[in-house]
């Protein structure tokens, strides 16, 4: 199903792609299943610092007075730290019924073993994306991955929202879930220029190949490629839209 929205020209058609083919498709509720134990001794994924994950051996389990626990981690690669359960994952793979639309994961890179980012997901496998997960990871990356690469986070927040950092990403992640399962997609071609920002500067660039909501672009000053998700706020009529959209559900509230 597919739901136009009327853009001037020269912007390119944005649609709200619906994804409601299966519920098991669909889905953006923790599910209500048992809580995997976690113990002394488990191998596990942990912060080490903002944006450094790595692996680790649960050293012990500090219970504290407001009734929340700490975990003592010794990593492999030296050091030691205490965390919380939401800066821990599980080391082993998750199964397709732990995972949700907005779930909180770590994802491990395919281009270093060793190197773990922590992610939301995005999409469950579906025919529309060929079977796999695409996942933000906390630096607006996207990344359609295998489920071998996801690792679960232990005891996540309530709200997944509430571990990212406030700004760009934070607020572009806070619509995609409020937009699930419709969210907004550009539609563009192989070989079409536009302009998409790069630390603040809108730069031209060439679309080179379309993969389901991504899209690679080179940008044509530095010939550099980049992986876009097509309807992020960095391409500048998706930023457009989405500022005139806001303005007319504030109008809305106020009315009401």
């Amino acid at each position: 199903m597919l739901c136009f929205s009327t853009v001037p020209e020269p912007s390119p058609i944005i649609v709200s792609t619906a994804f409601a083919i299966s519920p098991d498709e669909t889905r953006d509720v923790r599910p209500d299943l048992p809580e995997e134990e976690i113990t002394v001794d488990m191998i596990v994924l942990a912060r080490k610092k903002h944006m450094k994950w790595q692996r680790g051996k649960i050293l012990e389990i500090l219970s504290r007075e407001d009734g929340h626990k700490k975990y003592k981690v010794q990593f492999e690669e030296k050091g030691r730290s205490l965390v919380s359960g939401h800066h821990i994952a599980f080391e082993s793979t998750p199964k397709l019924e732990q995972l949700y639309v907005g779930a909180r994961v770590v994802v491990n890179c395919q281009d270093n073993a060793s190197h773990f980012q922590t992610a939301i997901m995005a999409e469950l496998p579906s025919r529309r994306n060929r079977l796999r997960f695409l996942v933000f990871t906390d630096d607006h990356v996207p990344l359609y991955v295998g489920l071998p690469l996801l690792h679960l986070v232990c005891r996540p927040l309530g709200d997944s929202l509430d571990d990212l950092s406030d700004g760009p990403h934070k607020s572009f992640m806070t619509r995609y879930l409020k937009d699930w399962p419709c969210p907004h997609l550009t539609l563009y071609k192989t070989g079409q220029n536009i302009s998409i920002d790069s630390n603040g500067v809108q730069q031209r660039c060439e679309v080179q190949e379309i993969d389901s909501s991504l899209m690679q672009v080179v940008f044509k000053e530095s010939q550099e490629k980049e992986w876009i998700y097509r309807g992020s706020t960095r391409l500048e009529h998706m930023k457009r839209i989405l500022k005139l959209r806001e303005s007319e559900e504030q109008q809305e509230d106020g009315s009401g």
